[in-house]
């Protein structure tokens, strides 16, 4: 796994092209998969928080909240853009942050409100997706020329083998 700093340091083109996915609309806005206790998937929308040092949400008491607790794993998908099928996907283990300063900073930074029941959770990353669908989207309805998705896909694993070997 890798912090969204590292991912960023490893392929600064892809982590912006995967932030401005998620930060099209303004805040981040995303769909969360977790992993329920009889390992079904659960879906839910949320607002990721990337800063230079990390990926973060503000989760509040819910069932999505029980099972990062219990089983971190995830996956971050971004929303459809309204003029393509661009996605952006990310998938890691999440984890509770303790570090108050960096829950007093983001909390003021975000506006999040001591009177809800939140815990910030830091997303860390073990593989980033994007894909561009080109101008007819995944599924061209009109005679457009075939245009063929393209992918780029990163992953920790191999990011950090390649620092070891050189």
């Amino acid at each position: 796994m890798a912090s969204w700093s590292d991912f960023a340091a490893a392929d600064p083109s892809l982590a912006a092209a995967v932030r401005a996915l998620f930060e099209q609309y303004g805040p981040g806005m995303a769909y969360l998969a977790t992993v329920r206790p009889d390992g079904a998937p659960r879906i839910h929308p949320v607002s990721p928080v990337i800063t230079d040092e990390g990926l973060y949400c503000f989760i509040v008491a819910s069932p999505k909240r029980r099972d990062l607790a219990r089983d971190g794993r995830y996956a971050l998908h971004s929303f459809p853009p309204e003029e393509s099928d661009d996605e952006a996907y990310l998938t890691g283990k999440a984890t509770r942050v303790h570090d108050p300063v960096v829950i007093a900073t983001l909390s003021a930074a975000w506006r999040a409100s001591p009177e809800v029941d939140w815990h910030l959770y830091e997303l860390h990353v073990d593989t980033a997706t994007l894909r561009r669908h080109g101008p007819g989207g995944a599924l061209p309805l009109a005679a457009t020329p075939a245009v063929h998705p393209l992918s780029r896909t990163w992953r920790a694993e191999l990011s950090r083998s390649l620092a070891i070997a050189s």
